[in-house]
């Protein structure tokens, strides 16, 4: 007789991940990056009961997508339409609750607010706009110049109006970033087609990934419309449209500068298979667009260049990264102060990434290498050499990883980075004491026990209506 109780597969597991997600919401109402008239000046949540259900929550969440990647016998994997219906579920209880994970959706608010007073963003941190915009912001980043390009400082610019309402604001830049993550799931199963790589599963990884939903949603990250937009100029290329994919890969470049990595391969795809007087032409107009986008777009923000020299803004002494913990482990050693070491070990970081890409441009142009999963590698190279780090950095690589990368074995190497990293980060950005760890284990033990009494309450289930 056949298993009819696995006619359930695999929505119980869309609700699993709805439960952890609305776990995560109602924990980040007290735990996480909440506005400074709820924390006081010291900008810290509460925790306790908050903190055990946001880790609770990732827990059922990150169970309900690794299962949901997990092939069943007789059960086909589930449909793009099938995951894109999920993603709405799993995303709607994270819309309107406050950011979790960082503080970082209010510095936006802080420079549109600035940009807005006439102050140059790129010379001046929030200190120098006091007032209620500024307080929002840690004292770390209070003289620290924005990173970001002028693309992204029009659409602070056109929500500056909201800087002094922290929640309304939040709220929208988190709209934006839905959209953004809308798009993707939308770009990605092309793209996937396009490379031949099965585009369910590139969506799975791609979209529906953790790192998405507590990062570009829940904490609203402008890494979102970068990440979207650099898509998009992927996709261009593949069809051979030189010029479009160009602009928006410049375009990408002048929300988030690491985007700029993705133009030569943009270049290298739209001209595949042409003669090379051919592919020298699509290069010349390519390039063409990239300057005439940058220079449009820098023109229409009146910023300047000046975001370029801003580029170190977010690696500050305290930072971490694998560079900067191997420099305070030498200067440990040496017995010397931290910031010498630091610098120098970051430094070589930067060369080495350097060094690594290049070979990987070799690979691409002189021995046929495909130039998107070489794209996807080149970033997680950059992420993991760089002089800062963040867990949301990672998916510059994961997302051209999941519709680029066939290689099962390095797909689960993806999967697991991006669980690792999903766990590494206090909801409200800050880092973690003692108690707040104690929290933190005792929600991830929750979480657990929740996802293995469910799975063992639906075998025994399968197991009676098998009998």
């Amino acid at each position: 007789m056949p298993n009819t109780g696995v006619n359930a597969y695999p929505s119980r597991y869309r609700w699993l991940g709805l439960l952890g997600s609305l776990a995560l919401a109602v924990g980040a109402l007290s735990a996480g990056a909440r506005s400074a008239a709820d924390t006081g000046p010291a900008l810290r949540a509460s925790g306790g009961a908050g903190t055990v259900l946001v880790f609770a929550g990732l827990a059922v969440l990150v169970a309900a997508w690794l299962l949901m990647g997990r092939p069943v016998d007789g059960q086909p994997p589930p449909s793009e339409r099938w995951l894109n219906v999920t993603l709405i579920w799993w995303v709607a209880p994270l819309l309107l609750v406050p950011p979790l994970f960082s503080r970082d959706v209010y510095s936006y608010l802080a420079q549109g607010a600035m940009l807005a007073h006439g102050l140059d963003v790129y010379t001046h941190g929030p200190a120098d706009l006091g007032g209620p915009t500024a307080v929002q912001i840690p004292q770390v980043w209070q003289h620290t110049p924005a990173p970001y390009g002028p693309a992204f400082l029009l659409v602070a610019r056109a929500v500056a109006p909201l800087a002094e309402h922290p929640w309304v604001g939040t709220v929208v830049l988190r709209l934006a970033a839905v959209l953004a993550v809308a798009a993707i799931a939308a770009l990605l199963p092309a793209l996937a087609r396009a490379l031949g790589v099965d585009p369910a599963a590139a969506l799975r990884l791609g979209v529906l990934n953790p790192l998405v939903l507590v990062h570009l949603i829940a904490g609203a990250h402008n890494d979102a419309p970068a990440l979207a937009l650099l898509l998009g100029g992927l996709l261009a290329a593949t069809r051979r449209r030189a010029v479009l994919a160009a602009a928006l890969v410049a375009l990408a470049a002048l929300v988030k500068a690491p985007a700029a990595l993705a133009l030569p391969v943009a270049c290298l795809v739209a001209a595949a298979d042409r003669t090379w007087r051919a592919q020298l032409w699509t290069g010349a107009r390519a390039l063409g667009a990239a300057a005439g986008t940058v220079i449009a777009f820098t023109a229409v923000a009146g910023t300047g260049c000046g975001w370029i020299s801003a580029l170190t803004t977010t690696a500050t002494n305290s930072s971490w990264s694998l560079t900067s913990s191997l420099g305070r482990l030498a200067a440990d050693i040496a017995g010397t102060a931290p910031e010498g070491a630091v610098n120098v070990a970051r430094l070589l970081g930067i060369v080495l990434a350097a060094a690594a890409i290049a070979v990987l441009g070799w690979r691409v142009v002189g021995r046929g290498s495909e130039p998107v999963a070489a794209l996807a590698f080149a970033f997680a190279v950059l992420v993991a050499l760089g002089p800062a780090f963040r867990p949301w950095y990672a998916l510059w690589a994961v997302l051209p990883a999941a519709f680029a990368v066939r290689a099962a074995g390095v797909r689960r190497v993806v999967e697991l980075a991006c669980v690792v990293l999903v766990f590494v980060v206090m909801p409200d950005g800050f880092s973690p004491d003692g108690a707040e760890l104690v929290l933190a284990g005792g929600g991830l033990g929750i979480g657990v026990g929740v996802v293995a009494a469910a799975e063992r309450g639906i075998s025994v289930r399968e197991g009676q209506l098998a009998c």
